[in-house]
């Protein structure tokens, strides 16, 4: 199946031939749709925190952050394309500025973004007023590489919002909102993001031109690191027929894998905490405290969950485990995980106790796109607690479809992970992932179709075996940018 020219491309990416093999086994034999048992609900998988707690909470992580090192990691690589979908459509298409409500709100409201100075002076540049711009003219000064370029650059370097005279990217917004929550040993914030090969050199110009001042308004010292996606993850794309696909001069054709290749980079980091959260949800200062507490929250939940944890793990090592501890450790799994470990075998529990924690913030859901969740049961019968996306049900089966559509809550991907055992040693991230949670999409090149294969995601099949917990956080620590009209939201506007 692969010429001598094949092998070399695939070892001059790290993979190797029978992995490739694997993948393509993988598109012959598909991926089982994950099984729902139910949502989680309120006291039914997803735990709703008092106001008591939530200041045990917050006072425990105070004291734990200031002789442990906690790290932010931010995905940050995709591009935001899809963020500016109907702009592209309006200037490829005849129709009008009318026929495009979406696109009409933007130049409506242009004057409210806050890259308004930033395009009036490009447009300026160009021999042009902003105030009397053709419309198609505007919008392509946004979006292509003469004008702004937005469409082609990740999020992470579109600004967002403004305050007064200054406009700060998200990728700001994270520098400042790390200085809020997750300052560490030494008054030192490490935030890690991930980036593409193409926009690194971006990302450290605008660090580098704005690092003095956040350092200096929040009295911290700043050490940021960047990673790309592997090579090593990408995967093979197939035909139809699920034979290799290859482009025009007769190479094979590697695909991204999906955000779930990141957990190899989740796993090269060396933190006792990490919180993970998306690029695109920020908000401005005005409305940070209420994100800040709850971060404060459900770290500090995870630190008293993880203290717990160490304790029955060190009883397991000194072989002190007797049947007073063993009483505890199925009264609190019980409790907290929603996990009868009664019916395992020593090694079977000692296998789980040794595993990551993460605590997941979930918020109420109010009809946004994207997983939830739910309660899943596994071949062997036995249910846990999973995030699932919609690329993972049956939605042909109507029973599975109704139950997916039932759920009260959304992942706003709000993590906060403990990823050592109790000798501050790293797990191996990559033993904890369920290889059959990943998904095959439809795709094309060069006016072809193709299949490309998905591994399991980042907070899905890619955390399965973990310990986890989902925790109930307000609403208004969600506020994603999946749109340019988005960032029209009263929270992303200068009120």
């Amino acid at each position: 199946m692969f010429t001598k020219e094949d092998i070399q491309q695939i070892e001059n990416k790290g993979i190797s031939v029978s992995e490739l093999n694997y993948q393509i086994n993988q598109f012959k034999e598909g991926f089982p749709f994950i099984t729902l048992s139910k949502p989680a609900t309120i006291h039914d998988g997803i735990l709703k925190l008092g106001s008591d707690d939530e200041k045990k909470y917050i006072d425990l992580f105070d004291s734990y952050a200031k002789e442990r090192k906690l790290l932010k990691f931010v995905p940050a690589s995709g591009a935001a394309t899809r963020m500016f979908k109907d702009l592209f459509s309006f200037i490829e298409s005849d129709r009008t500025l009318e026929q495009f409500p979406t696109v009409k709100e933007v130049v409506e409201n242009i004057h409210q973004f806050a890259f308004y100075d930033y395009l009036a002076e490009k447009l300026k540049e160009q021999g042009f007023n902003i105030k009397s711009i053709d419309s198609k003219c505007l919008i392509e000064t946004i979006i292509n590489e003469k004008g702004l370029n937005y469409g082609s650059l990740p999020k992470a370097l579109l600004l967002f919002h403004k305050y007064g005279n200054k406009a700060r990217t998200s990728l700001e917004e994270h520098l400042v909102e790390g200085a809020l929550y997750c300052t560490s040993e030494n008054d030192t914030v490490y935030l890690h993001f991930t980036v593409s090969p193409e926009h690194r050199k971006a990302f450290e110009k605008v660090v580098s031109d704005n690092l003095n001042e956040y350092s200096s308004k929040y009295g911290i010292k700043y050490q940021i690191d960047y990673s790309v996606q592997l090579p090593s993850t990408d995967t093979i794309a197939v035909d139809l027929e699920n034979m290799p696909f290859r482009d025009k001069s007769g190479k094979l054709v590697f695909r991204p894998g999906g955000h779930g290749a990141l957990i190899h980079n989740l796993n090269a980091i060396d933190a006792d905490i990490i919180f993970i959260k998306n690029i695109d949800n920020i908000v401005p200062d005005r409305l940070k405290d209420e994100t800040i507490k709850y971060k404060k929250i459900i770290a500090g939940f995870l630190v008293f969950l993880e203290k717990n944890i160490f304790r029955f793990q060190e009883s397991f090592d000194k072989n002190e485990f007797n049947e007073k501890l063993y009483n505890e450790l199925i009264v609190f799994y019980k409790k907290y995980f929603h996990r009868d470990l009664e019916l395992l075998s020593f090694d079977e529990i000692r296998k789980i106790v040794f595993s990551p924690i993460r605590v997941c913030g979930m918020v109420k859901n109010e009809g946004e796109p994207g997983g939830g969740p739910f309660w899943t049961k596994g071949k062997n019968g036995n249910i846990s607690l999973q995030i699932v996306e919609s690329s993972q049900v049956d939605f042909k089966n109507e029973e599975q479809a109704h139950l997916f559509n039932q759920a009260t809550h959304f992942n706003p991907v709000d993590l906060v992970c403990s990823v050592k055992n109790y000798k501050k040693e790293k797990y191996d991230l990559t033993q904890y992932i369920d290889a059959k949670t990943g998904f095959i999409s439809q795709k094309s090149k060069d006016g072809k179709p193709l299949k490309a294969l998905e591994l399991p995601g980042l907070w899905n099949g890619a955390m399965a075996y973990w310990n986890t917990i989902f925790v109930e956080v307000p609403i208004e620590t969600f506020n994603p940018v999946k749109t340019i009209n988005d960032l029209l939201r009263p929270q992303h506007l200068n009120m």
